[in-house]
């Protein structure tokens, strides 16, 4: 017979150890938080590859597929 009822298996040792050290589990981050990792790369790729008038149209057409 196999033992695998008494086995864990590597993502949920990770997921332990993760935790054991103050981490939350996966899918809980604040959406503000992530906003704020997300703003500083999207604001240096705005400068480097082309604009403001570029993100407004992209975030518009974004709108639009939305029904916004």
């Amino acid at each position: 017979m196999s033992d695998t009822a008494t086995r864990t298996t590597p993502r949920a040792q990770g997921r332990k150890a993760y935790r054991a050290f103050g981490g939350r589990p996966s899918g809980t981050r604040h959406p503000l938080v992530a906003a704020a990792m997300v703003l500083p790369l999207a604001a240096l790729l705005v400068v480097v590859f082309g604009g403001w008038e570029s993100v407004v149209t992209q975030a518009s057409s974004v709108g639009v597929m939305m029904g916004r």
